[in-house]
């Protein structure tokens, strides 16, 4: 049979009208796809903007004295050995304190808890203490631990840092927990594994990249943090590893120096954070490497 005259304009119309619509679905892919790379390069740029700017400036003081002489006076040949061990010594208990802390709790509103005021209130704080300014925690822990102690102390600054670096593993922990499918526990559970070895070996082994990935996070976070150690551990310039004493790191020491008026100081304040970068840049590649090695060993 022949088509009508009628139907056959109906199909051409209905073919131009699905060309039509395929072009612009091209141009717009296109058009999304060139933001995409865009905003890609412009990332890398300021990325790469930054770090060229710190190697640049704070390659210069990078010394031997540097890694072995205390803060000292201007034109004195001072360096930045006590600021360097300072800001491992805090940023580590920090960090040793928060993650299994982080961990617990995201396990716990992962896998334990059921909806209700008390986990609503545990996310709400979480939550907001994501976004809380740093200098806040630093003023809460000056009037609960360094007010009532009468000194500030390297341990202050570090519960300040703890505070900063929970949150941010709690959100991971459970964000990533959810995403491990329910097959694989159901999965464990038939096979007679108890609970606490379904979340310990299959839970966490799944999820352990992203959570890596969030206490990488919290580092890179309380690495580069000054307010709250203003008001915890001040900063020495002498040698102290102490947490009973005031105790010296890297953020306050390129705080102080990055303002002064004397070139040698200014020279440290760069180098200092370069340091910073650098030590925040091999922790996470490092990690990945781990990672990748151990995930590639076990398959």
């Amino acid at each position: 049979m022949m088509a009508s005259p009628k139907s056959q304009s109906i199909d051409a119309g209905g073919w131009q009208r699905g060309g039509a619509q395929a072009v612009r679905r091209r141009l717009v892919e296109r058009f999304v796809s060139l933001l995409c790379n865009l905003a890609t390069v412009i990332v890398l740029f300021v990325l790469f903007s930054i770090l060229w700017t710190l190697v640049t400036r704070g390659a210069g003081g990078l010394s031997l004295p540097t890694f072995l002489h205390s803060t000292a006076a201007p034109g004195s040949g001072g360096g930045l050995a006590n600021a360097i061990i300072g800001s491992c010594e805090q940023t580590g208990l920090a960090a040793l304190i928060g993650t299994p802390i982080g961990m617990m709790a995201g396990i716990y509103l992962s896998e334990f808890a059921q909806d209700g005021r008390i986990v609503s209130l545990v996310r709400f704080v979480s939550d907001m203490l994501l976004s809380v300014p740093s200098i806040l925690v630093g003023l809460f822990i000056y009037l609960i631990f360094v007010e009532p102690a009468g000194h500030f102390s390297g341990m202050a600054g570090t519960l300040a840092l703890a505070v900063l670096f929970i949150p941010i593993v709690v959100r991971t922990t459970e964000d990533m927990l959810r995403l491990v499918p329910r097959a694989m526990r159901e999965a464990a559970y038939a096979l007679g594994a108890p609970g606490w070895r379904v979340i310990l070996n299959v839970c966490l082994r799944s999820a352990r990249g992203g959570i890596m990935t969030g206490i990488l996070l919290a580092l890179a976070r309380i690495s580069g943090e000054t307010a709250p150690l203003l008001f915890t551990s001040l900063g020495n310039l002498n040698w102290s590893t102490s947490l009973n004493a005031p105790m010296a790191s890297l953020p306050v020491t390129i705080y102080q120096y990055a303002g002064s008026a004397y070139d040698d100081w200014v020279q440290m304040a760069w180098t200092g954070a370069l340091l910073i970068t650098v030590a925040v840049l091999a922790t996470n590649i490092l990690a990945r490497w781990w990672l990748t090695r151990n995930g590639s060993a076990q398959q």
